[in-house]
């Protein structure tokens, strides 16, 4: 699993001129899937997302970063993105053999919100599968790839 995580002011997700998701102050989270994910995957990304320490103790402070999303009560835009897994090491096309087949990713992108929603955070999401426009204010920039393979 590998998602893509982002300190944001602001971020929402738009299909056909709709938004669809939009969110303050917290965490964008890019999600891809792959193929041999499973529930540890799941387990260990939700509660990372949730308890990384990404946000200053207050706001402006360009010291350490001290709290989560979780302990400043921020928000969540979590969208599906299969490309994560685009393997562009050979040919001038990307591979996704890694991704998982997407009846499979769409069954663990909402079990992944689901842990998400558990904290209690406002958690918005995209639509699996449909073509997205994302708009991103990203704060610091902060953006930070995490990865956890199976095993």
């Amino acid at each position: 699993m590998r998602v893509i995580i982002q300190r944001v002011k602001s971020s929402q997700v738009e299909i056909d001129g709709q938004i669809v998701g939009k969110i303050g102050g917290g965490l964008n989270l890019l999600v891809g899937i792959a193929d041999t994910d499973t529930e540890a995957e799941l387990d260990w990304m939700a509660r990372k997302c949730l308890e990384l320490r990404l946000f200053p103790d207050t706001a402006g402070d360009t010291g350490r970063w001290n709290k989560s999303v979780q302990d400043i009560g921020g928000e969540l835009l979590v969208v599906s993105q299969f490309t994560l897994y685009g393997d562009c090491r050979k040919g001038r096309r990307p591979s996704f053999d890694r991704s998982a087949a997407p009846e499979r990713a769409e069954m663990f992108y909402d079990k992944f919100v689901e842990k998400l929603r558990q904290s209690g955070l406002k958690v918005e999401t995209g639509l699996f599968g449909a073509m997205m426009q994302v708009s991103i204010e990203n704060d610091g920039p902060v953006t930070l790839v995490l990865e956890k393979e199976s095993g």
